[in-house]
């Protein structure tokens, strides 16, 4: 399995890319799967079941993603990781990968001195505040012929004010949060070792015993 960091902010077109060109390949045993680490210049993202009432604001571009779920928000600050494996290796349980990367998340954030949760009903990691909780990393996936795309999105030091253009997720009534608000290191590469030495959780929940 390839770990792979991007330096800079990617493009999101080119994103969708090069995740379309790694599923294909990966399907037809031509490439390694794939976890790959990038951030993204300010956007909103669609998945397939968002509602347009849900973009409030469309101050910065707006893309659909072909994911599953709904609006969010990606830019400067937030760790998004793609992930590109092999379900048809994995026993072809799209419930259990999906609870495997929230588990991940957890696990990663619980390196960084955050405790983390699911919450029933509602998809991603939350964090306990004193006003309820809110959500520190979305997640939404694509699968294709039993192969990932898409994955996760962490809220390292994005500017949450960013958040105001859409419903996240399409859950009215919550807040999101990140790393910096709530005090944590707010450091990508700290995030980025943290994910890396939690991988293995999300490698026995997946039910593969692949190497990075």
């Amino acid at each position: 399995m390839e770990w792979r960091v991007e330096p800079g902010l990617v493009d999101y077109r080119h994103a969708l890319a090069v995740m379309d060109a790694r599923v294909e390949a990966i399907r037809a045993g031509t490439a390694d799967e794939l976890i790959w680490l990038v951030e993204h210049p300010p956007l909103y993202t669609a998945g397939t079941s968002a509602a347009p009432a849900e973009l409030l604001d469309a101050r910065f571009p707006v893309f659909a993603s072909g994911r599953g779920g709904r609006y969010t928000y990606h830019g400067p600050g937030q760790r998004v990781v793609y992930v590109m494996i092999d379900l048809d290796r994995r026993g072809r349980d799209l419930r259990a990968y999906v609870a495997a990367l929230e588990a991940w998340v957890i696990a990663a954030l619980a390196r960084l001195g955050v405790t983390a949760l699911t919450a029933p009903g509602r998809i991603g990691v939350w964090v306990p505040t004193s006003v309820g909780e809110a959500k520190i990393a979305a997640l939404g996936v694509r699968v294709r012929r039993w192969v990932t795309s898409h994955g996760v999105a962490i809220n390292v030091a994005p500017d949450l004010a960013h958040f105001g253009g859409i419903v996240p997720c399409g859950l009215e009534g919550f807040a999101v949060t990140s790393l910096a608000a709530l005090g944590g290191k707010a450091d990508m590469p700290a995030v980025d070792d943290a994910l890396r030495a939690s991988v293995p959780s999300l490698i026995d929940l997946a039910r593969t015993a692949a190497p990075l």
